[in-house]
């Protein structure tokens, strides 16, 4: 080992900046968590891929960020529910010839008393949040190997503290989903690591989007009154944690489950 490779580069640009050409697909980036992750990209020089269901949204989305600039975001509407959109979505990013980044955000939640908790929720959010991981994963997979062998080859997923702690609420379909999500990385991990590709995970406490509202027990106030920070999460706080993981600063960090809640899974929960 030379001089040089024992002392490297240890600038904040060459540690944590995004090389040139990074290409990154965000599922579920026309909103929420999403577009927070899909901005952090685009607004470090990134040209960001974005998902989601609905074409006037991720049109919309794209204009927005590409007028922000310094990169480019590129609206991909798909259904990543359905197997086949999954394929046309590797499709599309085959023309690209490598993929360096992808964020699995893509997620639903429900909630319902567990004698009235639908078996179809089971089956519709084991699926999206789940299996069209894998699938995505599956397709993806040469194209970050590609990635990869240029540099930077990652998989971020978009998971949960609710996946390691308890929730109040009764969602119990959701909170079962984000626990396989949590395993599935690791696995992945252990088997893409020898291919050069890192896949981490995220769980993630409350943040200021849709899903969060629709299933808000307690005002915003108080929410992040139980939030050792005191506040809830902020693009920064998302954005900046994918930058990291994609750069070089996390090249060696893989198969990890990472807190994104502001201390919230450590706060004691009582004794019954």
């Amino acid at each position: 080992m030379t001089a040089t490779e024992l002392t490297p580069t240890l600038d904040v640009q060459s540690l944590f900046g995004l090389p040139r050409g990074t290409v990154v697909l965000v599922t579920g980036g026309a909103r929420g968590l999403g577009k927070m992750i899909a901005t952090g990209f685009v607004q470090n020089g990134a040209k960001v891929y974005i998902s989601s269901r609905t074409t006037k949204a991720c049109d919309e989305t794209a204009a927005e960020l590409n007028a922000l600039g310094p990169g480019q975001c590129v609206s991909l509407p798909a259904d990543l529910s359905s197997y086949d959109e999954c394929q046309r979505v590797r499709g599309e990013l085959e023309k690209e010839g490598s993929l360096h980044v992808l964020v699995n955000n893509s997620g639903r939640t429900y909630e319902a008393p567990l004698t009235e908790h639908s078996d179809q929720a089971w089956d519709d959010l084991m699926t999206l949040n789940v299996r069209r991981v894998f699938t995505l994963v599956q397709a993806l997979s040469p194209l970050l190997e590609a990635g990869a062998a240029a540099g930077t080859g990652r998989i971020v997923n978009i998971g949960s503290m609710y996946a390691i702690s308890v929730t109040g609420n009764e969602s119990y379909a959701y909170c079962a989903s984000k626990a396989a999500l949590h395993h599935l990385g690791r696995h992945l991990a252990l088997n893409l690591g020898p291919r050069g590709i890192t896949v981490n995970t995220l769980a993630l406490g409350a943040f200021p989007t849709d899903m969060l509202a629709e299933s808000l027990d307690n005002s915003i106030e108080e929410i992040a009154a139980g939030v050792p920070l005191r506040r809830l999460g902020s693009a920064a706080d998302i954005a900046g944690t994918c930058i990291y993981l994609a750069s070089r600063a996390g090249a060696w960090t893989t198969g990890a489950v990472i807190p994104v809640d502001g201390g919230s899974m450590v706060v004691p929960q009582g004794v019954l």
